[in-house]
Parts: C-alpha cells; structure tokens; sequence
C-alpha cells in the first residue's frame, strides 16, 4: 500500500467520535483498496467516550506504516477536526468517508483517480451509495445508478444528487485548506455541502457522479444530522442557507431562484416560529 520513500497519490481522510460500533467497518474498506498507486490514512479522532480510540488504536499497531490516528485531547467538534485532518493529506488527492459509513468496492479509488487524471476540467469525483440503518439494512438504493455531473450553479440551487460526503475525492489544491480558515465555514451545518460549493466556486470546475455503487451511507442515532429533530434540522437548513446567500456570488437569475426557494421552503417556518428579524434580513439580501 505505501511506499515509504514516495508520497502518496491519495490520502484517506476521515473524522470519527464515538462511532466503535461502526469505525472497523470504515477501516476495514480503506485497507481494501486495490491500486496501482500508495495511498495514506488519516483518522481524526475526537476524544470518544465509546471505545473507539481502542479499535483505532489496535488498527494503527497492525497497520503502521499506512494508518495515522491523530487524537484531540478535548475534543475540538466536527469541523476542526474536519479542517485539521485535511490539512495532514499529502496526496494530490482526497477521498473522505466519516467513521460511520464505509465502501464497498476495493476499485474505488483506482476507478476515481483514473477518472480525474483524464479529467482536468472536474474537481470533485463522486458516486452512488446505498443508505442502511444502524443495523446495516438497505433503506434506499438507486435503482438504475446513472453518470451525472454538476456545476456551481446546480449546487448552489441544492441540485446535488448522489454526491454524499463518503463518496468524495477532491483534487488536494490550495482551496482545500483555505476553505477551513473561511469565518463562515465553522457556522455551517451541512458543511459537506458547503464544502464542494466552495470548490466549485472557486475552481469553476465540475463534479462528475460516476454510475457505480460504491459506498454506504449509514443512518444511526448518533448521527451528527441524520437523526435530528426536524425543527432543529430546518433552522439549521435555514441557517446554511442564509450562509450560502451572504458569502457566495450569484448572477440575478440565481438570485430569483433562491428567492423562490426560500419562499416555498423556508419562509412560513420562519413565521411560524416568530422568527422575524431573520425571514427579514433574508428577503432584505435577495430583493
């Protein structure tokens, strides 16, 4: 897997609290991996209380020379230890997966690097995946997986389909790092989300979905957003999406969109619950 005198043509990264239940599974799917090139692991471990640092620990000891555990000592949140895992890649690529999901094609990054090193003009190369329980059982799976692409402007209209975080290689450029010192970066929630956007925005390229299954999406209560209470869940949507509206640039064509989007989504939400001054400041920003 590594050659240790060269650098890694890929660095997995992957941020994990309180997933022991879940994380050998995520390990056990990198450490599959067939290529043709080495590739690193890097775990962001974020003082779990499960048993976790166990299982990585145990992992690290087999696998030395391919996996590194970085432990935070308190626990920093999922963002920073986001950011911080990230900026430890050394491969021109990034593949991500969280500790709770994992995939399930040992061709994956092979299949995905070979795409992007014949694709200069696509950033990100994502792919289908099927969404389980916590008991593993299929909750939603594609049923004629397609080749789709995406530019800014369909993200920016939450047109994302099949492009889930586990699923993710990005090309390991300077943006990747400048995302992270962004003020606006650790007040988002879905920040995956907001994370290829500001790819996209600034690279004017494309992500590219390929047609094969390759990953697991795991629903659990632990869940950082998954399982959330739906109230919660939609000021936090509201919350991204302003977010989105003052820090990203859009032409007045986008602009009505988002309007309309916030009006059909959002809006009687924010009435409802007397939310007053923010269904204000939003309407304000996109008239």
């Amino acid at each position: 897997m590594k050659n240790t005198a060269a650098l890694p043509l890929v660095s997995i990264c992957c941020i994990t609290y309180n997933h022991a239940a879940y994380i050998a599974q995520a390990l056990d799917s990198f450490l599959m991996q067939k290529t043709n090139f080495d590739y690193e692991i890097i775990i962001g471990e974020d003082n779990s209380a499960d048993g976790t640092q166990a299982v990585l620990e145990r992992y690290a000891k087999a696998y030395p020379e391919d996996i590194t555990v970085v432990n935070h000592n308190p626990n920093i949140g999922a963002i920073a230890n986001q950011i911080d895992t990230f900026s430890r890649a050394r491969g021109k690529y990034i593949a991500y997966c969280d500790g709770d999901d994992f995939w399930t094609d040992p061709c994956k990054l092979q299949k995905q690097v070979d795409f992007l090193e014949a694709n200069p003009a696509y950033v990100i190369c994502c792919h289908h995946s099927t969404v389980i329980n916590e008991d593993g059982q299929k909750i939603y799976e594609k049923a004629a997986p397609h080749e789709m692409e995406f530019g800014y402007m369909d993200l920016l209209l939450g047109i994302r389909e099949e492009t889930r975080s586990g699923s993710l290689m990005v090309r390991n450029d300077h943006y990747v790092n400048a995302v992270g010192k962004l003020d606006w970066y650790s007040q988002t929630y879905g920040t995956d989300l907001l994370f290829k956007l500001y790819i996209l925005s600034v690279t004017q390229q494309k992500i590219y979905v390929m047609p094969d299954m390759m990953a697991c999406y795991r629903i659990h209560k632990g869940g950082i957003w998954s399982m959330i209470d739906g109230k919660v869940r939609k000021s936090r949507m509201i919350s991204d999406f302003n977010i989105v509206v003052n820090n990203f640039d859009y032409p007045s064509t986008a602009r009505r969109s988002l309007l309309r989007i916030y009006l059909q989504k959002y809006l009687l939400f924010e009435l409802r619950y007397l939310k007053l001054n923010n269904a204000f400041n939003t309407l304000s920003n996109l008239f």
